[in-house]
C-alpha cells in the first residue's frame, strides 16, 4: 500500500494525474471525466520515472517471479517496459496497435520464442480492451503471459470483468481510489469531492456526479 501511495503523490505532483471535478474532461468515447491520466510525463520527470521503473521491476520480481521477459503495450507502454527490463536484465519488446504495413508485417516487435513466460507492462488499464488486445496477441504467437503491471488503473467494474473474462492477472501499481484520497489529504481537492469521484469510477456513464 506504501508503494501506491508513493506512486500516486508523484503522479499528482508532475501533474501526470489532473483532478477535476468541476470542470470535467471530455474523452475521446464522449464520457465526462473529473480526471485525466497522462503518464508519458513520468518520463520527463526523472525523480518519479526512478520511483516508477523501479516499482514496476519490484512487482514483476515479486508477482511473476517466473518471468522472462517484458512486453510494453503501443506507445505507451514501450518505454517503461524497456526501463524496466534494463532494470531487470531481462529482454523486452513491445506489440503494435496493429500489424505494419511493409517488411515482415510484424505485430510484435522483439524476439519472442514460443513457450517464453511473458509480463505485458501497461501505463494504464481503463475499460481493460487494449491491454487485453496485447496479451491476446502474444497468446497467439505461443507466448504464455503470466499477467499485466500497469502503473495505474481506473479499477472500473467494465475493465475488471474483461481482465477476469479474458483470464488475465494485473497488477497496478497505483489506483484511482488512492490517488483521490492523497489528493484528498494534499488539499488538491475538497474533502466533500471524494464522494463524487468514487460515483465516477463506479459508473462513468452516469453523470450526476457533476452536480455533487
Amino acid at each position: 500500500m506504501e508503494t501506491a501511495k508513493i506512486v500516486a503523490e508523484n503522479l499528482l505532483k508532475i501533474k501526470a494525474v489532473f483532478l477535476r471535478p468541476d470542470e470535467p474532461f471530455i474523452w475521446a468515447s464522449g464520457i465526462k471525466s473529473p480526471i485525466y491520466c497522462d503518464n508519458r510525463l513520468i518520463l520527463t520527470a526523472p525523480e518519479a520515472r526512478d520511483i516508477v521503473e523501479n516499482a514496476i521491476a519490484e512487482t514483476v520480481k515479486r508477482e511473476y517471479p517466473e518471468a522472462e521477459a517484458l512486453f510494453g503495450t503501443s506507445t505507451a507502454g514501450i518505454a517503461h517496459a524497456a526501463i524496466a527490463g534494463h532494470i531487470l536484465g531481462m529482454p523486452m519488446g513491445y506489440v503494435r496497435g496493429s500489424s505494419k504495413d511493409h517488411g515482415r508485417n510484424n505485430k510484435i516487435e522483439g524476439k519472442l520464442e514460443k513457450g517464453t513466460k511473458v509480463v505485458v507492462v501497461e501505463d494504464l488499464i481503463s475499460t481493460g480492451g487494449s491491454c487485453i488486445d496485447v496479451v491476446d496477441a502474444l497468446r497467439e504467437a505461443g507466448a504464455e503471459v503470466l499477467g499485466i503491471v500497469s502503473i495505474y488503473t481506473y479499477g472500473m467494474q467494465k475493465g475488471l470483468d474483461r481482465l477476469k473474462e479474458a483470464n488475465v492477472k494485473n497488477v497496478s501499481l497505483t489506483d484511482f481510489d488512492t490517488v483521490v484520497e492523497v489528493a484528498a489529504q494534499t488539499g488538491y481537492i475538497k474533502d466533500s469531492d471524494k464522494e463524487r469521484l468514487i460515483a465516477f469510477r463506479n459508473n462513468p456513464s452516469d453523470e450526476s456526479w457533476i452536480k455533487g
